[in-house]
């Protein structure tokens, strides 16, 4: 009887052991990632910006905005081919568009005035107004 009791003591020093160590282990590993992987903010969701380039001038929709990623759709319903250019702060234009065809612009744009063209000279330019750098969007559901 005396064994017995000897083999339950010896398994419960043995749990008692492993279950200190699975604690310690558990405290070394939460302590390692909080330097290594930072929380850091995500930039603010990309912005979707609309551009109608006609026979008479170039529409943008909206025309201010805050400064950060900005994605362009751009509607060419000109009868020509035309090159959509946007110049201030930042610089960035597409490929040539065919009349009647969409084509498509990102850019990273900083807070100033900007100058949206069409490449034909005789198409009235817009005019964007970007200001300060949008708000994160850490905090904004079902973003990726």
């Amino acid at each position: 009887m005396a064994m017995w009791g000897a083999r339950r003591a010896s398994r419960r020093g043995r749990l008692a052991s492993l279950g200190a160590s699975v604690v310690v282990l558990g405290v070394v590993l939460a302590g390692c990632g909080a330097k290594d992987f930072p929380n850091d903010p995500r930039p603010a969701t990309p912005l979707e910006v609309s551009a109608r380039v006609d026979s008479q001038r170039v529409q943008v929709s909206p025309e201010r905005f805050g400064a950060g990623l900005v994605n362009f759709t751009v509607a060419n319903l000109s009868s020509a081919p035309i090159t959509f250019n946007v110049a201030g702060p930042t610089h960035g234009s597409t490929t040539q568009i065919q009349p009647g065809a969409p084509d498509y612009l990102r850019l990273n744009m900083k807070q100033g005035t900007y100058q949206v063209t069409a490449s034909k000279s005789k198409i009235k330019p817009a005019t964007i107004k970007v200001g300060p750098e949008r708000p994160s969007s850490q905090n904004d559901l079902l973003e990726p």
